[in-house]
């Protein structure tokens, strides 16, 4: 499930980084805490995979003209209908049915009936005075008396940073509402019969949080900012002291509201070196070659790479390596976009497990050779990027054109942990210790029309169904399917052994695994970046590959037949690179006809009955996937007779997306 935080026009990017970054601390891994704009609000099929919708701090004015209208009315239908939502300072004006900002100010005045209505009466405001739109000259440390029974706390008071937010007037009013914390200081404008600084409201069966402080400002973020300002770093030391109980009420606020939350913040880890190396003779020399030669060399060592996205410190080889890669939580904060990867070339000399306790290298390549029979020459996997903690392994790749032009088809970018996983339309989380994340690069001649680059995302399913269930006898009756065009299902274990219709799929399966595929063109080449997330053994937020082994093992106890082993994070990389090898050697020569018969008998879909959102509801019953550019083939279905009309409609996969839970394929709007 997704929590989608509105980043667009009205917001400030403070106030966004916050709310994803405190967000995600408590939310991860269950829920993907993404930025998402107007559009995306507006015309994408989000709401049956979201929790929580979040509007940050900025200013209410630019959000209406954003999502006044068609936006608007389907946020509200979302938590009418059961969903959440959060709104913090002009996110709390913007959500009630009247804003009244700095009324009589000439220069300030905001004042008119807003649409969400979540807040069935005013919110007011600025609660203290001075207030200005970029500065800090109204900011304060705000002390709140909360509301301890209502949600759950044992604490009295929370301090949060303030910076012009409102007072909901005569909250105590309403039959909807439910005061969560009130303001102590005297507010300077008009309350009512409490000072009512956050509340909880219900809508039909969802319901609203509108905070006009900020509980979600996290004062390490706010460290070194503005550090002229004396006033500014007594509200950073004051949140600092008091940021135990920002917390707890933060946290006790996401209960409220029903999600599911860690039971402390889970702070992103800082991120570990990245270890270049490969048994093929002579390669990692000619890609390092290549960097230094595009890129060149730069800082006071002259060790720095600076590439297009991220800055590498290159150490070279013979340099010890003698470095902490333990998953511990950072001190302090560290921004993983800006901060500077440590960049270790190994060459052929194979780094030691102790260098990496979470993934032993040279266990992975002695599978992969196990699969190839040798690795003399550069195939799928044979060189390997390693990073215990990365960012992300596509964005290391995609992000950085003069690395990416110097990779030979077959490297392999893997992590244990990233902290800026990537997904589709965006979509950026931490995916926790247990996840196999990889970023393979492909080359594919842009001359070669036999087979269209759609079919990679095609591939990368097969290959990893493929891995999974030839990992020995016993694998192979594994119940774990693709969904088109390319995700990984398992079925869950209270579906074992039951004959399903195809129609009915849905409630017994899980994801397990989502593929990325992004395309450069470069030097006459398609350069193919394959990203996928495989949920092998990490316990949250869904199933994994091997709790799915665990508990098929169970029928095969009551058949008599042996447990399967569990599925090492180096054996699942390996097989599924040696597939994924094999299947883009063949998909080269042979297009992927010579494919589909293998990605049918893994698919889910064969009969299945969809409605097509932009042929106006039509019903239509899948047939199959066409061979010369991949196009999901649906045939019209007769309402009244059901019998097919023999009308297809041709799909394409990037550009619809398939919502299983409602049998629905709509328009993916980027």
């Amino acid at each position: 499930m997704n929590v989608l935080v509105y980043s667009g026009p009205g917001t400030t990017p403070d106030s966004v980084k916050h709310c994803l970054e405190s967000l995600r601390r408590f939310l991860s891994p269950f829920y993907a805490v993404v930025g998402v704009d107007a559009n995306t609000l507006k015309n994408e099929p989000w709401p049956s995979k979201t929790a929580l919708v979040v509007i940050p701090g900025g200013a209410d004015v630019p959000v209406c003209r954003e999502l006044n209208g068609r936006g608007n009315q389907v946020i509200r239908d979302f938590v009418r209908k059961g969903g959440r939502l959060m709104g913090f300072c002009s996110g709390a004006y913007y959500s009630s049915a009247y804003c009244e900002f700095e009324v009589g100010d000439p220069l300030m005045e905001v004042s008119g009936t807003r649409e969400l209505k979540l807040f069935p009466g005013i919110s007011r405001g600025c609660a203290y005075k001075g207030f200005k739109y970029g500065d800090e000259a109204g900011s304060r440390l705000s002390e709140l008396t909360v509301n301890k029974e209502f949600l759950g706390l044992d604490i009295d008071r929370s301090f949060h940073y303030y910076n012009g937010g409102g007072v909901f007037v005569d909250a105590d009013t309403y039959d909807n509402v439910t005061v969560l914390a009130e303001y102590v200081d005297k507010v300077e404008v008009e309350a009512g019969n409490v000072q009512a600084a956050a509340v909880h409201c219900t809508l039909g069966s969802g319901a609203a949080i509108l905070t006009g402080t900020h509980p979600e400002f996290l004062p390490e973020l706010m460290a070194g900012q503005h550090s002229d300002d004396k006033n500014y770093a007594e509200i950073v030391k004051g949140l600092s002291e008091h940021n135990e109980e920002r917390r707890l009420f933060l946290r006790a606020c996401l209960q409220k509201l029903g999600l599911k939350v860690n039971d402390s913040e889970v702070v992103r880890p800082r991120l570990t070196p990245i270890l270049l190396t490969s048994p093929v003779p002579g390669v990692v020399d000619h890609i390092v070659e290549g960097m230094i030669n595009d890129i060149g060399l730069s800082g006071e060592e002259n060790n720095l790479l600076r590439a297009t996205n991220d800055t590498f410190r290159l150490h070279p080889i013979g340099e010890s390596l003698s470095f902490d890669t333990q998953l511990s939580k950072q001190e302090e904060f560290e921004d993983p976009d800006t901060a500077i990867k440590e960049l270790y070339v190994c060459g052929d000399t194979i780094p030691d497990r102790k260098l990496t306790s979470y993934f032993d290298i040279k266990k992975y390549f002695r599978f992969l050779q196990e699969n190839y029979g040798s690795l003399d020459t550069v195939r799928a996997g044979s060189v390997l990027f390693y990073g215990e903690v990365v960012t992300s392994t596509n964005t290391l790749a995609d992000k950085n054109f003069a690395v990416l032009k110097n990779l030979p088809s077959g490297t392999v970018l893997a992590a244990s942990v990233q902290v800026s996983g990537r997904g589709r339309s965006g979509n950026v989380w931490i995916n926790p210790y247990g996840v196999c994340a990889s970023s393979l690069i492909l080359d594919l001649p842009v001359t070669y029309t036999h087979a269209p680059v759609v079919f990679i995302q095609y591939l990368t399913a097969l290959a990893v169904v493929e891995a999974v269930k030839s990992m020995g006898a016993g694998y192979e009756d594994l119940p774990i399917k693709i969904k088109w065009p390319n995700d990984i299902y398992a079925m869950k274990e209270d579906y074992f052994g039951r004959q399903l219709d195809v129609n009915d799929t849905e409630p017994a399966y899980v994801k397990v695994s989502g593929i990325l595929v992004n395309t450069n063109v470069m030097n006459g080449k398609y350069k193919c970046i394959v990203g996928t997330g495989i949920n092998l053994f990490n316990k949250a937020p869904t199933t994994s590959i091997n709790s799915t082994i665990a508990s098929w093992n169970n029928i095969r106890a009551e058949n008599g037949l042996e447990k399967l082993e569990p599925i090492s994070e180096e054996q699942m990389l390996a097989k599924y690179m040696y597939y994924m090898g094999e299947f883009f050697e063949k998909f080269k020569q042979f297009g992927f006809k010579a494919l589909l018969p293998t990605y049918y008998k893994h698919w889910l879909h064969t009969g299945q009955i969809v409605r097509l959102q932009d042929h106006g509801l039509v019903r239509a019953k899948i047939t199959g996937i066409t061979d010369d550019f991949g196009l999901l083939v649906a045939e019209e279905v007769n309402m009244t007779s059901g019998k097919l009309t023999g009308k297809k409609y041709h799909l394409q996969p990037d550009g619809n997306s398939f919502d299983m839970f409602n049998g629905l394929i709509s328009k993916k709007v980027n």
